[in-house]
């Protein structure tokens, strides 16, 4: 296959920084330490040394909230000294939808250089999978913007997409590269951003050879745009005008410069969206696309059965492990299926350790997968104690649950990420993680403690009954309700009917069946307390469709970005309970005791 630039010298790359793990993370620690020695925060602790064990032994491991009052002083004025020798040039702000509220990160000039690395790393395996896609297309990927806010002291803080937005290097790209106009990407209109980037990739839909964005939940969402819109859509391209609805001056003026009447496409897509099934809808209208790239893994698994039901059999790529803190890893086999996506971190990235967890080692004889060979694993996991060392990058134990913690070149030490991941295989000396699940993303009522991925399991175990009946489950999140005693397991879903029958009618029995088999499928703990009555039955409401886009548009205005938002696994805000409970169509109890 056909490579670029990135081609040969990326994929060099990541074979030397896999092989000398060790030795590149001794020199990224070196150099974070003889930068930042002389910081108040680091001085504290190591009295200007270097030394790693000092570091170990005295540098504690920290949560944001920890280090907010340095962040605090630094965004009122304060020298960025404090924290980090480098010149603070911006802040980065957390989606604030999966681990609390929004968090402000620092970020310097280096930040670019790092980025760059991965963009090469990232194209090297690319390439090697689908050649040489810059050369054959376009990208129609999604992309949104939030305001960014200035602090006290004249920094502006924004999301990390944002930041990538607003960088000359993507700027000069965009117009070869991508469909989307910079104008429909800065617009803040979601709606009006959403339709007219829709608009262009269609226009342009011989032109593109890829379909993405950040995450799976706005792909998905952005097929039902067009499942709402496309007759629209089609006579904007018939007659060459735009929507009098779209009012930004930017995507305006941008679409003039595009948009031509153009008859003979507009039937085409009108062909093509007029079919009585979806099914394979994105390959249908983007014909030469080879893959989607979005990240499909963590919670975002939920979303990969509309995705495939949608995407007639293109790969769904989820390429990059990274978070408002760090560049992490790569996915070195892309054409992976979500559920098998390891991670191989990047050595070169951060000084990365890992806390071992514990979960309760009853409920956790589970079959886990390694390099296709499955075997019987008994998960023997630390609790979670203080007194608990961190391991490093390279001396982490194949099949054990971590804690990531990072320490960075823009002020982070020994911080406690929150992310759980799977230690699943080495390529060369570095690990390859599985993401798991977040921190302390639960449902408990009693003694109960649901994870997020115990969730996600029991949720794919249920939606099973769905699938031959034809509907397709294309978001769901939870909450307990201790309204009543005792309390329950709420969930809500968001169905879909595969075919163009939205008279189809569920079946009340099979949803009760789903309830029942969501229970078996949770863990010994859960089983023990309902078997007591000390649970009420879980219960499975309905919603009805259009209600996670409501729920989506809500934490956006509140401040999460479009392309950092995570749909939460559990409802905590009493404003988002209130969007889902007055959409409900439909409630179905567990009708038994599980076993």
């Amino acid at each position: 296959m056909a490579t670029n630039e990135y081609g040969a010298d990326g994929l060099k790359m990541m074979e030397e920084l896999t092989i000398n793990a060790h030795q590149v993370q001794e020199q990224v620690l070196g150099e974070i330490l003889e930068r930042n020695a002389e910081t108040e925060y680091l001085k504290g602790f190591l009295n200007g040394q270097t030394g790693k064990q000092l570091f170990k032994n005295n540098v504690p491991v920290v949560t944001y909230e920890d280090i907010k009052p340095y962040v605090d002083r630094i965004a009122n004025g304060e020298p960025s000294e404090i924290l980090l020798a480098e010149p603070v040039i911006e802040f980065h702000r957390s989606s604030g939808t999966s681990g609390g509220q929004p968090k402000l990160i620092p970020a310097t000039a280096e930040i670019s250089k790092k980025r760059a690395v991965v963009h090469t790393l990232l194209g090297s395996v690319l390439n090697k999978h689908f050649g040489d896609l810059n050369r054959a297309g376009k990208r129609m990927e999604l992309l949104f913007v939030k305001p960014e806010i200035e602090t006290p002291s004249g920094l502006k803080a924004r999301s990390v997409t944002t930041s990538v937005f607003k960088d000359n290097g993507f700027r000069n790209i965009l117009p070869v590269l991508y469909t989307s106009p910079i104008e429909t990407i800065f617009c803040l209109d979601i709606n009006q951003s959403m339709y007219c980037q829709l608009l262009v990739g269609l226009i342009q839909r011989d032109d593109v050879v890829r379909i993405g964005s950040i995450f799976a939940s706005t792909l998905v969402r952005a097929i039902k745009f067009i499942e709402d819109h496309w007759k629209e859509l089609c006579s904007n391209i018939k007659t060459g005008y735009l929507s009098h609805w779209i009012t930004d001056s930017g995507c305006k003026n941008a679409l003039s410069l595009i948009m031509k009447p153009d008859p003979e496409l507009a039937d085409s897509i009108e062909n093509i969206c007029g079919c009585r099934s979806w099914e394979g809808i994105i390959r249908k209208l983007w014909p030469k696309a080879k893959y989607i790239g979005a990240v499909t893994t963590g919670v975002m698994r939920q979303y990969t059965t509309a995705l495939d039901f949608y995407s007639g059999g293109l790969p769904l790529v989820s390429s990059v492990y990274a978070c408002s803190e760090a560049f992490c890893g790569i996915n070195l086999e892309p054409l992976d299926k979500p559920a098998d996506v390891s991670y191989t971190f990047l050595p070169n990235m951060a000084y990365f350790e890992f806390l071992p967890v514990k979960k309760d080692p009853v409920l956790m004889t589970q079959e886990v997968q390694f390099n296709s060979v499955p075997k019987q694993e008994s998960i023997e996991t630390k609790s979670n104690n203080d007194d608990v060392e961190p391991v490093d990058l390279v001396n982490v134990k194949l099949g054990q649950f971590y804690v990531l913690v990072v320490t960075t070149f823009t002020g982070l030490y020994r911080y406690r990420v929150g992310d759980i991941l799977m230690v699943t295989g080495f390529h060369n000396n570095t690990p390859q993680f599985q993401f798991v699940e977040r921190e302390n993303v639960i449902l408990s009522i009693d003694a109960d403690k649901t994870s997020e991925a115990d969730l996600l399991k029991a949720v794919i175990e249920a939606k099973t009954l769905l699938d031959p009946l034809g509907f397709i489950l294309t978001g769901y999140t939870s909450y307990g309700d201790m309204s009543s005693t005792p309390g329950h397991y709420v969930l809500f879903w968001e169905l879909k009917v595969k075919e163009d029958n939205d008279n189809k009618e569920l079946d009340p029995k099979m949803m009760v069946e789903c309830c029942s088999r969501m229970e078996e499928s949770l863990d010994y703990t859960y089983k023990i307390y309902r078997k007591q009555n000390a649970i009420a039955p879980l219960e499975i409401r309905v919603v009805k469709q259009g209600t996670f886009d409501a729920l989506t548009d809500y934490y956006v205005s509140q401040g999460a970005s479009l392309n950092q938002y995570k749909s939460p696994s559990c409802i905590k805000s009493k404003e988002a309970l209130k969007i889902l409970d007055s959409r409900v169509i439909g409630k179905f109890f567990s009708s038994k005791t599980p076993l």
